[in-house]
């Protein structure tokens, strides 16, 4: 049930932004038993100016890779689970496509249920 949007400049590898959107469903997979086929992503690319970052807050060190990924997903994750997650995308998209852990910016929104229609115009998770 999770909805992935991720934004990144524009890479010069067309692949880029495909493999980064598969290390976080990956990641969504191993970490908070999201199930398979439930993979559904927004992926956009900007230009250079269209995105913007504080390289230092927090002190951690950003540069202008930075990867922004929201996820809003159904509640009722712990923390632990969280944070499993929140590491399984830095290390994998540092892993595989090349994307340093201090430019990986994560954010979870939870919503309820049923709030997700996932076509027909029924709420298929609403009890």
């Amino acid at each position: 049930m999770p909805l992935v949007r991720i934004d990144s400049k524009r890479h010069p590898d067309p692949t880029h932004l495909p493999r980064v959107g598969q290390v976080v469903y990956a990641a969504l997979r191993a970490t908070i038993n999201v199930p398979e086929h439930d993979n559904f992503q927004v992926l956009t690319e900007h230009d250079d100016d269209r995105l913007v970052n504080d390289p230092q807050y927090l002190g951690i060190a950003r540069t202008d890779g930075q990867v922004f990924i929201q996820i809003t997903l159904s509640e009722g994750r712990t923390v632990d689970q969280k944070k499993a997650l929140y590491l399984a995308i830095a290390e994998g998209l540092n892993r595989e496509a090349g994307v340093r852990k201090e430019d990986v910016f994560i954010n979870l929104v939870e919503v309820r249920k049923e709030n997700w229609s996932f076509g027909n115009g029924i709420a298929q998770y609403a009890i």
